[in-house]
């Protein structure tokens, strides 16, 4: 099985997509990287959508994933699986916020934007669940959520609320 590494930079540096700046609380991806770091996160590199093929990107701006890397990729340290890749509507993000999950204010210390209707991000699977069980959940792009959401999610739920 093919690791990737996320390796935290503590400089600024250029987004390996984005070709902007990025502060140092972003992280950059790296492949199989053996560079000494205090911080080495293992994340699965062959992830698969809920269909079974390769993962597709999310979104590169704003950059999403838990790994900050446009991927709703999980690992060993995402506890809150950040696996649904989930178009913001208003609906959704004042009931996250009402939730006590305010994603519309940025965190820039973290790395967050802060985000609107119309944005790509990955959701943790049980908020999108609670948010469905809700009738709030935003709309999904199944080839970009991870299979893993499948876990917590029906099949069944995902697709009616699929991205057309």
């Amino acid at each position: 099985m093919k690791y990737y590494f996320l390796i935290l930079i503590g400089f600024s540096t250029l987004s390996f997509s984005q070709k902007k700046p990025i502060d140092k609380q972003n992280c950059i991806l790296e492949k199989n990287t053996k560079i000494a770091t205090s911080k080495k996160i293992k994340m699965d590199a062959n992830a698969k959508n809920v269909f079974g093929t390769d993962l597709e990107i999310a979104s590169l701006s704003p950059l999403t994933g838990f790994y900050r890397d446009g991927y709703c990729s999980t690992g060993s340290n995402d506890s809150g699986i950040h696996v649904v890749a989930a178009v913001m509507t208003n609906e959704f993000l004042q009931y996250s916020k009402k939730q006590g999950n305010d994603l519309i204010s940025s965190n820039l210390q973290y790395g967050f934007p802060g985000l609107k209707a119309g944005d790509v991000w990955c959701l943790c699977a049980k908020r999108w669940k609670e948010a469905f069980e809700a009738n709030v959940a935003p709309p999904v792009i199944l080839n970009a959520t991870n299979k893993r959401a499948l876990d917590y999610i029906s099949m069944k739920n995902l697709t009616s609320k699929a991205l057309k």
